[in-house]
């Protein structure tokens, strides 16, 4: 069964005009990271094949990479069953997904008495020589 991507499909109502975006590695299936996206975003994003994402704490869109230089080539886009939230399966160019540097954002793991855990990973940029601001 195939239908055409028709992005007013996409329930973009539950979030106050967003939807949660989860980047996964294409090759090796780890989660990456957790973001949202409005229609803007997603169209964008449909358009170029890179990742856009929209940045609640700013208010604007967000190309991934645009400081970094750590973006995502976008292989495929799945959508849920309730068309409210996508998986996008992404080359991770540059290594790093997360702004602390980590290939991925979840690199702590929370463990049976509540604590976090580092789970070894080592950042692969040091923040503060990257984003300058």
């Amino acid at each position: 069964m195939s239908e055409r991507l028709n992005i007013d499909k996409v329930d973009f109502t539950k979030l106050d005009g967003l939807i949660c975006a989860i980047a996964q590695d294409y090759r090796s299936k780890e989660i990456l990271m957790v973001a949202f996206m409005n229609r803007e975003a997603l169209e964008i994003t449909v358009k170029t094949g890179r990742a856009v994402y929209f940045s609640r704490s700013r208010g604007k869109l967000w190309h991934k990479g645009e400081e970094s230089g750590n973006y995502q080539d976008v292989k495929e886009i799945l959508i849920d069953c309730d068309q409210d939230a996508i998986v996008l399966l992404v080359d991770q160019i540059g290594g790093a997904a997360c702004h602390t540097g980590m290939n991925t954002c979840f690199y702590r793991r929370i463990n049976r008495s509540g604590e976090f855990e580092d789970t070894g990973k080592i950042p692969l940029f040091d923040p503060a020589q990257v984003y300058k601001k």
